[in-house]
């Protein structure tokens, strides 16, 4: 029997679709490695947020291998490169849902450590400097 694709590209498109469906802001948690392409000045703590809306993006692709577009940052357009075993997470701004992986030590990954969602705890404001706390749920 022929190992299944990833799990992983797919739900980051159906959420993304969800996001935009119901008129949220939809946002990629990236780990940033030697493979992804984004721009550094962004990059706090070996991670990056980023909008994933239509509006903010040119050209997005979300592939089984990767996620591809442009955008602009500080009025520069960047063609970034994101392959989907460095995506940590897609969310929607505005409330907080969405799903969060397990960090991958390798490409290949046991079907069952593939993917975990977390639920988002939006306690606080967006106006408080409070981060949102995360709980695992298996």
């Amino acid at each position: 029997m022929s190992e299944s694709t990833s799990t992983k590209p797919y739900l980051v498109r159906a959420l993304h679709e969800w996001c935009v469906d119901n008129g949220f802001t939809p946002h990629l948690l990236v780990a940033v490695d030697a493979e992804t392409r984004v721009p550094l000045a962004y990059v706090k703590n070996g991670e990056i947020v980023l909008n994933l809306n239509y509006a903010a993006t040119k050209d997005l692709q979300i592939g089984n291998e990767t996620i591809t577009f442009s955008a602009r940052f500080g009025g520069v357009s960047n063609n970034l490169y994101v392959p989907i075993n460095a995506v940590r997470g897609i969310f929607a701004r505005e409330n907080g849902q969405g799903m969060f992986f397990q960090e991958e030590d390798k490409p290949e990954v046991s079907k069952d450590a593939e993917a975990s969602e977390v639920v988002v705890s939006s306690e606080s404001t967006p106006k408080e400097a409070k981060k949102p706390t995360l709980t695992l749920v298996k």
